[in-house]
């Protein structure tokens, strides 16, 4: 019970992303987020660092609700930038099928054996509580869902 208060309360202090759901557990996905800073960071919009990690991937801050392919100055992948572009969002169904298979997950999505992805890692477990940790560091998370649901 602490610990879902404390995740909801983190989440409040962020901007409201508690208003989105996730079955996993945003302290182990923190934790789990090690796996991850390798490639990505988590950098807040007025250039707070929240982890510092590597530049390969894109910045994950706000990631939650947004459409895939869609930070601004990362020179994604063709196929995860078609995705987006037919309307991939970021949520935690698309979220956790991804991580786990970044290329299979594309080649289903597009219906294109030939997509590919940049990220060649593979996430075996805790895929949803990294989820519920980036909800965290995604205090835009239901305007960003909101306004992608509005585009469709």
């Amino acid at each position: 019970m602490k610990l879902m208060f404390a995740t909801a309360a983190t989440a409040l202090t962020l901007g409201g992303a508690a208003l989105a759901q996730s079955d996993g557990d945003a302290e182990a996905g923190e934790r789990e987020f090690n796996k991850c800073k390798s490639c990505h960071m988590i950098v807040a919009d007025d250039d707070t660092t929240i982890v510092r990690g590597g530049r390969t991937g894109p910045n994950l801050y706000n990631i939650i609700g947004r459409q895939a392919g869609s930070v601004e100055d990362f020179r994604y992948g063709d196929s995860l930038v078609e995705a987006g572009e037919a309307g991939l969002v970021w949520d935690e169904e698309s979220f956790v099928a991804y991580v786990q298979d970044p290329k299979g997950f594309l080649a289903e999505y597009l219906d294109d054996s030939g997509a590919r992805s940049k990220m060649s890692y593979r996430l075996r477990n805790g895929m949803e509580d990294v989820y519920a940790y980036l909800l965290t560091v995604s205090p835009d998370a239901e305007a960003n869902m909101d306004e992608s649901e509005a585009d469709s």
